[in-house]
């Protein structure tokens, strides 16, 4: 089983910055990726961005340049630093592991005002 808890969600206007982060229950050793999806009122859930064991990174092209995705091993948080926000970033925001299972965190609110 892995827990996962996301913080750094809010309210900004378009244009700011926000900082997601996700602890995990356990070592990230055993997980194979992070991840971060988001939902919005009245669409599907999409993927955000990734971060595999190695290091390696992927983005959605709706985030790239915007975003980044990171992660501290020693703390088992990943991150997600979202600069140039816009509106149609509003959405929940759900932090993921991939280990043998997959696992979702309760989701963090994020709403950008135009």
């Amino acid at each position: 089983q892995v827990q996962l808890v996301e913080s750094g969600g809010g309210l900004v206007q378009a244009g700011g910055s926000l900082r997601l982060s996700c602890a995990a229950s356990r070592s990230f050793f055993s997980i194979n990726a992070m991840g971060w999806h988001r939902q919005a009122p009245g669409k599907q859930r999409e993927l955000v961005a990734t971060i595999t064991n190695s290091g390696s990174t992927n983005y959605a092209d709706s985030v790239k340049g915007r975003f980044t995705i990171s992660r501290d091993n020693a703390k088992n948080t990943v991150y997600l630093q979202m600069n140039s926000l816009k509106p149609e970033d509003t959405a929940v925001y759900y932090c993921t592991a991939q280990a043998r299972s997959a696992y979702w965190g309760q989701g963090t609110q994020v709403t950008v005002s135009s």
